[in-house]
Protein backbone atom coordinates (compact mmCIF):
# COMPACT_ATOMS: atom_id res chain seq x y z
CA UNK A 1 0.00 0.00 0.00
CA UNK A 2 1.11 3.53 -0.79
CA UNK A 3 0.42 5.03 2.57
CA UNK A 4 3.19 7.52 1.39
CA UNK A 5 0.31 8.84 -0.70
CA UNK A 6 -1.91 9.38 1.22
CA UNK A 7 -1.41 13.43 1.40
CA UNK A 8 -4.93 15.16 0.75
CA UNK A 9 -8.83 13.60 -0.13
CA UNK A 10 -8.37 14.25 -4.12
CA UNK A 11 -11.96 16.21 -3.25
CA UNK A 12 -10.08 18.13 -0.81
CA UNK A 13 -7.54 19.41 -3.28
CA UNK A 14 -3.79 18.14 -5.19
CA UNK A 15 -1.80 16.43 -2.68
CA UNK A 16 0.75 18.08 -0.77
CA UNK A 17 4.43 17.22 -0.72
CA UNK A 18 4.57 15.66 2.79
CA UNK A 19 2.26 12.49 3.57
CA UNK A 20 0.11 13.12 6.35
CA UNK A 21 1.19 9.79 8.24
CA UNK A 22 4.42 7.26 7.76
CA UNK A 23 3.76 3.51 7.31
CA UNK A 24 5.83 3.54 10.44
CA UNK A 25 2.71 4.57 12.23
CA UNK A 26 0.34 1.97 10.47
CA UNK A 27 -1.39 -0.50 12.85
CA UNK A 28 -3.62 -3.36 10.82
CA UNK A 29 -6.90 -5.62 12.85
CA UNK A 30 -9.04 -7.57 11.91
CA UNK A 31 -12.03 -8.12 14.86
CA UNK A 32 -13.80 -11.68 14.66
CA UNK A 33 -17.40 -10.23 15.34
CA UNK A 34 -19.93 -10.40 13.29
CA UNK A 35 -20.27 -6.72 12.36
CA UNK A 36 -16.42 -6.35 11.53
CA UNK A 37 -16.30 -9.77 9.96
CA UNK A 38 -14.52 -9.23 6.63
CA UNK A 39 -13.26 -5.75 7.43
CA UNK A 40 -9.62 -4.93 8.22
CA UNK A 41 -9.19 -1.97 9.70
CA UNK A 42 -5.71 0.55 9.23
CA UNK A 43 -5.25 2.45 12.41
CA UNK A 44 -3.12 5.49 11.61
CA UNK A 45 -1.91 8.93 13.54
CA UNK A 46 -2.48 11.23 10.84
CA UNK A 47 -0.64 14.46 10.28
CA UNK A 48 -3.45 16.76 9.25
CA UNK A 49 -7.12 16.66 9.81
CA UNK A 50 -8.83 19.50 8.76
CA UNK A 51 -8.95 19.40 5.18
CA UNK A 52 -9.96 22.73 2.22
CA UNK A 53 -12.03 21.89 -0.10
CA UNK A 54 -10.40 23.10 -3.94
CA UNK A 55 -12.01 25.95 -5.21
CA UNK A 56 -13.92 24.94 -7.92
CA UNK A 57 -15.65 22.36 -5.89
CA UNK A 58 -19.72 22.51 -6.16
CA UNK A 59 -19.79 21.75 -2.15
CA UNK A 60 -21.35 24.86 -0.14
CA UNK A 61 -18.63 24.50 2.13
CA UNK A 62 -13.85 24.90 2.79
CA UNK A 63 -13.47 22.63 5.05
CA UNK A 64 -14.01 19.07 6.00
CA UNK A 65 -13.01 16.50 8.33
CA UNK A 66 -12.68 13.05 7.85
CA UNK A 67 -11.65 10.68 10.46
CA UNK A 68 -12.10 7.67 8.26
CA UNK A 69 -11.33 6.29 4.98
CA UNK A 70 -13.16 3.66 3.03
CA UNK A 71 -16.56 2.61 4.29
CA UNK A 72 -18.99 -0.84 5.35
CA UNK A 73 -22.03 0.91 4.17
CA UNK A 74 -20.85 -0.09 0.47
CA UNK A 75 -22.82 1.96 -1.56
CA UNK A 76 -22.09 1.13 -5.01
CA UNK A 77 -22.56 4.57 -6.19
CA UNK A 78 -19.94 5.93 -3.71
CA UNK A 79 -18.46 8.43 -5.08
CA UNK A 80 -15.41 8.57 -3.13
CA UNK A 81 -14.46 4.87 -4.21
CA UNK A 82 -11.73 6.66 -6.09
CA UNK A 83 -9.48 7.66 -2.84
CA UNK A 84 -8.89 4.67 -2.22
CA UNK A 85 -6.74 4.22 -5.70
CA UNK A 86 -4.72 6.85 -3.95
CA UNK A 87 -3.79 3.82 -1.88
CA UNK A 88 -3.03 0.98 -4.36
CA UNK A 89 -6.27 -0.50 -2.57
CA UNK A 90 -8.95 -1.87 -4.07
CA UNK A 91 -12.16 0.92 -4.74
CA UNK A 92 -14.96 -1.96 -4.73
CA UNK A 93 -14.65 -4.61 -2.17
CA UNK A 94 -11.46 -3.13 -1.10
CA UNK A 95 -13.61 0.18 -0.47
CA UNK A 96 -15.92 -1.48 1.28
CA UNK A 97 -13.96 -3.67 3.68
CA UNK A 98 -10.28 -1.88 3.93
CA UNK A 99 -10.76 1.14 6.00
CA UNK A 100 -8.31 3.42 7.10
CA UNK A 101 -8.75 4.98 10.77
CA UNK A 102 -7.47 8.43 12.14
CA UNK A 103 -7.09 7.27 16.01
CA UNK A 104 -5.81 10.47 17.19
CA UNK A 105 -8.28 12.77 14.88
CA UNK A 106 -10.03 14.08 17.83
CA UNK A 107 -6.72 15.09 19.63
CA UNK A 108 -5.53 16.78 16.38
CA UNK A 109 -8.42 18.63 15.81
CA UNK A 110 -8.73 20.09 19.25
CA UNK A 111 -5.21 21.44 18.67
CA UNK A 112 -5.76 22.72 14.87
CA UNK A 113 -8.46 24.76 16.62
CA UNK A 114 -6.24 26.17 19.12
CA UNK A 115 -4.02 27.52 16.32
CA UNK A 116 -3.91 31.33 15.81
CA UNK A 117 -4.19 30.42 12.31
CA UNK A 118 -7.78 29.09 12.31
CA UNK A 119 -10.14 31.59 12.63
CA UNK A 120 -13.21 29.47 13.59
CA UNK A 121 -14.35 28.54 9.75
CA UNK A 122 -17.67 26.00 9.33
CA UNK A 123 -16.41 22.67 8.87
CA UNK A 124 -18.68 19.97 7.08
CA UNK A 125 -18.21 16.39 8.24
CA UNK A 126 -19.82 13.03 6.32
CA UNK A 127 -18.91 14.63 2.93
CA UNK A 128 -16.49 12.01 1.52
CA UNK A 129 -17.55 8.72 3.64
CA UNK A 130 -20.12 8.42 6.39
CA UNK A 131 -18.20 9.57 9.70
CA UNK A 132 -20.58 7.27 11.59
CA UNK A 133 -20.23 4.38 9.81
CA UNK A 134 -19.80 0.71 12.03
CA UNK A 135 -16.40 1.37 12.80
CA UNK A 136 -17.59 4.11 14.74
CA UNK A 137 -18.87 1.88 17.23
CA UNK A 138 -16.05 0.65 18.26
CA UNK A 139 -13.17 3.75 17.40
CA UNK A 140 -15.62 6.57 19.07
CA UNK A 141 -13.58 9.26 17.40
CA UNK A 142 -16.91 11.96 16.98
CA UNK A 143 -17.58 12.14 20.37
CA UNK A 144 -14.00 13.53 20.78
CA UNK A 145 -14.69 15.21 17.59
CA UNK A 146 -17.63 17.35 18.15
CA UNK A 147 -16.70 18.01 21.83
CA UNK A 148 -13.71 19.67 20.42
CA UNK A 149 -16.15 21.67 17.88
CA UNK A 150 -18.33 22.69 21.17
CA UNK A 151 -15.16 23.28 23.20
CA UNK A 152 -14.03 26.57 20.52
CA UNK A 153 -17.74 27.30 19.49
CA UNK A 154 -16.66 26.08 15.55
CA UNK A 155 -19.47 25.92 13.38
CA UNK A 156 -20.15 22.44 11.99
CA UNK A 157 -22.21 20.34 9.95
CA UNK A 158 -22.40 16.74 10.03
CA UNK A 159 -24.32 14.50 7.15
CA UNK A 160 -25.24 10.85 7.51
CA UNK A 161 -26.52 7.25 6.85
CA UNK A 162 -26.04 5.97 10.22
CA UNK A 163 -28.09 5.82 13.14
CA UNK A 164 -25.03 5.65 15.48
CA UNK A 165 -25.74 9.40 15.46
CA UNK A 166 -28.14 9.50 18.22
CA UNK A 167 -25.32 8.26 20.89
CA UNK A 168 -24.21 11.75 20.70
CA UNK A 169 -27.18 13.27 20.98
CA UNK A 170 -26.13 15.33 24.14
CA UNK A 171 -23.16 16.54 22.55
CA UNK A 172 -24.93 17.70 19.34
CA UNK A 173 -27.76 19.42 22.05
CA UNK A 174 -24.71 21.18 23.66
CA UNK A 175 -22.96 22.09 20.43
CA UNK A 176 -25.96 24.17 19.21
CA UNK A 177 -26.07 26.23 22.49
CA UNK A 178 -23.12 27.94 21.58
CA UNK A 179 -22.72 27.69 17.96
CA UNK A 180 -24.21 26.86 14.16
CA UNK A 181 -24.79 23.00 14.02
CA UNK A 182 -26.19 21.73 10.99
CA UNK A 183 -27.59 17.98 10.45
CA UNK A 184 -28.44 16.32 7.62
CA UNK A 185 -29.74 12.59 7.20
CA UNK A 186 -29.43 10.89 3.47
CA UNK A 187 -32.08 8.64 2.49
CA UNK A 188 -32.52 8.81 -1.08
CA UNK A 189 -35.41 6.53 -1.28
CA UNK A 190 -37.82 4.08 0.46
CA UNK A 191 -37.95 0.89 -1.51
CA UNK A 192 -36.27 -1.52 0.82
CA UNK A 193 -35.63 -4.07 -2.23
CA UNK A 194 -33.76 -0.91 -3.74
CA UNK A 195 -31.93 -0.54 -0.77
CA UNK A 196 -30.80 -4.28 -0.33
CA UNK A 197 -28.85 -4.19 -3.20
CA UNK A 198 -27.71 -0.74 -3.63
CA UNK A 199 -26.22 0.20 0.11
CA UNK A 200 -26.41 -3.07 2.01
CA UNK A 201 -24.71 -2.09 4.79
CA UNK A 202 -26.38 1.01 5.86
CA UNK A 203 -29.31 0.97 8.76
CA UNK A 204 -32.82 0.63 6.50
CA UNK A 205 -34.41 4.01 4.94
CA UNK A 206 -36.85 3.82 7.88
CA UNK A 207 -34.38 3.55 10.21
CA UNK A 208 -32.56 6.63 9.43
CA UNK A 209 -35.90 8.36 9.26
CA UNK A 210 -36.66 7.65 12.75
CA UNK A 211 -33.22 9.34 13.79
CA UNK A 212 -34.16 12.60 12.28
CA UNK A 213 -37.78 11.94 14.48
CA UNK A 214 -35.59 11.91 17.27
CA UNK A 215 -33.67 14.57 16.50
CA UNK A 216 -36.71 17.02 16.04
CA UNK A 217 -38.11 15.63 18.97
CA UNK A 218 -35.10 16.76 20.70
CA UNK A 219 -34.72 20.25 19.54
CA UNK A 220 -32.30 19.64 17.15
CA UNK A 221 -33.09 21.04 13.10
CA UNK A 222 -32.78 17.70 10.88
CA UNK A 223 -32.73 18.02 6.96
CA UNK A 224 -32.92 15.26 4.53
CA UNK A 225 -30.89 15.04 1.78
CA UNK A 226 -32.54 12.74 -0.71
CA UNK A 227 -29.52 11.15 -1.96
CA UNK A 228 -28.94 9.68 -5.10
CA UNK A 229 -32.10 9.53 -6.38
CA UNK A 230 -31.19 6.69 -8.71
CA UNK A 231 -32.40 6.77 -12.53
CA UNK A 232 -34.82 3.90 -13.62
CA UNK A 233 -34.82 2.40 -10.29
CA UNK A 234 -35.75 5.08 -7.96
CA UNK A 235 -37.20 7.95 -9.84
CA UNK A 236 -40.95 6.80 -10.66
CA UNK A 237 -43.43 9.56 -9.80
CA UNK A 238 -45.01 7.28 -6.98
CA UNK A 239 -41.39 6.73 -5.32
CA UNK A 240 -40.79 10.33 -5.27
CA UNK A 241 -44.21 10.48 -3.72
CA UNK A 242 -43.37 7.81 -1.25
CA UNK A 243 -40.26 8.60 -0.24
CA UNK A 244 -40.80 12.95 0.10
CA UNK A 245 -44.28 11.60 2.25
CA UNK A 246 -41.86 9.59 4.64
CA UNK A 247 -39.38 12.10 5.02
CA UNK A 248 -42.44 14.83 5.68
CA UNK A 249 -44.03 12.08 8.71
CA UNK A 250 -40.24 12.21 10.57
CA UNK A 251 -40.31 16.02 10.78
CA UNK A 252 -37.41 16.44 8.68
CA UNK A 253 -37.17 20.62 8.67
CA UNK A 254 -36.17 20.45 4.61
CA UNK A 255 -35.35 17.83 1.81
CA UNK A 256 -33.02 18.23 -0.89
CA UNK A 257 -33.13 16.29 -4.06
CA UNK A 258 -29.69 15.14 -5.80
CA UNK A 259 -29.31 13.14 -8.71
CA UNK A 260 -27.20 9.98 -8.54
CA UNK A 261 -23.46 10.96 -10.15
CA UNK A 262 -21.14 8.50 -11.23
CA UNK A 263 -17.37 10.06 -10.74
CA UNK A 264 -14.30 7.74 -11.94
CA UNK A 265 -14.40 4.50 -9.39
CA UNK A 266 -17.67 4.79 -8.29
CA UNK A 267 -19.04 4.53 -12.22
CA UNK A 268 -17.06 0.94 -12.64
CA UNK A 269 -18.09 -0.41 -9.94
CA UNK A 270 -21.78 0.67 -10.39
CA UNK A 271 -22.31 -0.19 -14.01
CA UNK A 272 -20.82 -3.51 -12.94
CA UNK A 273 -23.63 -3.95 -10.08
CA UNK A 274 -26.00 -2.83 -13.07
CA UNK A 275 -25.07 -5.32 -15.71
CA UNK A 276 -25.73 -7.86 -12.67
CA UNK A 277 -28.70 -6.75 -11.30
CA UNK A 278 -30.17 -4.75 -14.12
CA UNK A 279 -28.62 -5.50 -17.31
CA UNK A 280 -31.72 -4.11 -19.27
CA UNK A 281 -30.67 -0.62 -18.08
CA UNK A 282 -27.34 -0.29 -19.07
CA UNK A 283 -27.45 0.92 -22.55
CA UNK A 284 -29.85 3.68 -21.13
CA UNK A 285 -27.47 4.65 -18.19
CA UNK A 286 -24.51 4.99 -21.03
CA UNK A 287 -26.91 7.25 -22.91
CA UNK A 288 -27.81 9.20 -19.83
CA UNK A 289 -24.36 9.47 -18.32
CA UNK A 290 -23.16 9.63 -22.09
CA UNK A 291 -21.57 13.75 -20.95
CA UNK A 292 -19.89 12.90 -17.89
CA UNK A 293 -20.32 12.17 -14.45
CA UNK A 294 -23.71 13.96 -13.89
CA UNK A 295 -26.81 13.36 -15.09
CA UNK A 296 -28.13 15.96 -17.79
CA UNK A 297 -29.52 18.85 -16.49
CA UNK A 298 -33.16 18.77 -17.93
CA UNK A 299 -33.03 15.34 -15.86
CA UNK A 300 -31.70 16.84 -12.86
CA UNK A 301 -34.65 20.06 -12.89
CA UNK A 302 -37.28 17.76 -13.67
CA UNK A 303 -36.42 15.39 -10.34
CA UNK A 304 -35.45 18.37 -8.80
CA UNK A 305 -38.61 20.25 -9.56
CA UNK A 306 -40.62 17.24 -8.68
CA UNK A 307 -39.39 16.64 -5.07
CA UNK A 308 -39.67 20.18 -4.53
CA UNK A 309 -43.87 20.50 -5.41
CA UNK A 310 -44.02 17.08 -3.85
CA UNK A 311 -42.11 18.70 -0.51
CA UNK A 312 -44.50 21.91 -0.82
CA UNK A 313 -47.51 19.67 -0.84
CA UNK A 314 -46.11 17.46 2.24
CA UNK A 315 -45.66 20.84 4.37
CA UNK A 316 -41.69 20.95 3.72
CA UNK A 317 -39.79 23.22 1.91
CA UNK A 318 -36.18 22.74 0.16
CA UNK A 319 -33.30 23.98 1.73
CA UNK A 320 -31.66 26.24 -0.71
CA UNK A 321 -27.61 26.71 -1.10
CA UNK A 322 -26.60 29.50 1.22
CA UNK A 323 -29.27 29.48 3.58
CA UNK A 324 -27.27 29.80 7.27
CA UNK A 325 -29.21 27.99 9.99
CA UNK A 326 -28.82 30.62 13.07
CA UNK A 327 -29.18 29.26 16.90
CA UNK A 328 -29.83 31.75 19.79
CA UNK A 329 -27.19 33.77 20.93
CA UNK A 330 -26.07 32.89 24.65
CA UNK A 331 -26.04 36.04 27.01
CA UNK A 332 -23.01 37.07 27.74
CA UNK A 333 -21.44 36.94 31.42
CA UNK A 334 -20.48 40.98 31.56
CA UNK A 335 -23.42 43.27 29.69
CA UNK A 336 -20.32 45.69 30.01
CA UNK A 337 -17.64 43.07 27.62
CA UNK A 338 -20.13 41.96 24.62
CA UNK A 339 -18.49 39.08 23.42
CA UNK A 340 -16.84 39.34 19.73
CA UNK A 341 -18.57 38.45 16.86
CA UNK A 342 -17.75 35.22 15.17
CA UNK A 343 -17.55 34.62 10.98
CA UNK A 344 -20.50 34.56 9.61
CA UNK A 345 -21.02 30.41 7.71
CA UNK A 346 -23.07 28.42 5.55
CA UNK A 347 -24.84 24.81 6.87
CA UNK A 348 -24.01 21.71 4.88
CA UNK A 349 -26.63 21.40 1.92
Amino acid sequence: MRWENLTADPADGPARDAALFGADAVTTRTFDTPEFRGITFHEIRARSIVNRVPGASRMPFEWTVNPYRGCSHACVYCFARKTHSYLDLDTGLGFDSQIVVKVNAPDLLRRQLASRRWHGEHIAMGTNVDCYQRAEGRYRLMPGIIAALRDHANPFSILTKGTLILRDLELLKQASEVTDVGISVSVGFTDTGLWRTVEPGTPAPERRLDVVRTLTDHGMDCGVLMAPVIPFLGDHPAQLRATVRAIAASGATSVTPLVLHLRPGAREWFMAWLEHHHPHLVRRYERLYAEGAYAPKWYQRRITRQVHELAEEYGIGPKRAGMPRRVTEPEPVHATAPAAPGPTQLTLL
